[in-house]
């Protein structure tokens, strides 16, 4: 079954093969985070990494995954701050693997299981929720190269 694509304002970016869906409220930092992953994956911190959308994506539920594609108008461009509007390689659609909230009001040092999920349309998928104040780039990072110990 699939679902219609419903539009949000978030960042993705397929980190090897799953993307990273980032969410948070303007000025949050959705953008830089979007290229701090791409950056990251050019240097081998992670796998190779590479644009979906910036400020607007399309999300859909198919095959009971969660898939993330560009906003068509945007498709392709990234906002850096202090360049603005730059255009970069991208792909067209990416299965979401993680969910990242940007400023957001639950994050706390050691979260409680259900802090760490987040459930759309019968998917469950891994959440971080993510302090305002806090560097997003060692949490992402961290989740998409460890383990959770026992």
């Amino acid at each position: 079954m699939t679902t219609a694509a419903a539009s949000i304002h978030a960042s993705a970016v397929k980190v090897g093969d799953q993307a990273v869906l980032v969410r948070g409220p303007s000025g949050s930092g959705k953008s830089r985070l979007a290229f701090d992953l791409i950056l990251a994956g050019r240097a081998g911190q992670i796998p190779p990494a590479v644009l979906v959308g910036d400020d607007r994506v399309h999300l859909a539920t198919r095959g009971g995954e969660m898939w993330v594609s560009p906003a068509p108008a945007l498709a392709g461009l990234i906002e850096i701050r202090g360049l603005g509007i730059r255009s970069c390689d991208y792909v067209s659609e990416a299965r979401v693997g993680l969910v990242v909230d940007l400023m957001a009001e639950d994050a706390e040092r050691l979260p409680p299981p259900h802090a760490l999920s987040w459930n759309e349309n019968g998917i469950e998928l891994p959440r971080i929720p993510v302090g305002k104040g806090y560097q997003p780039l060692p949490l992402v990072v961290a989740a998409l190269t460890t383990t959770k110990s026992s």
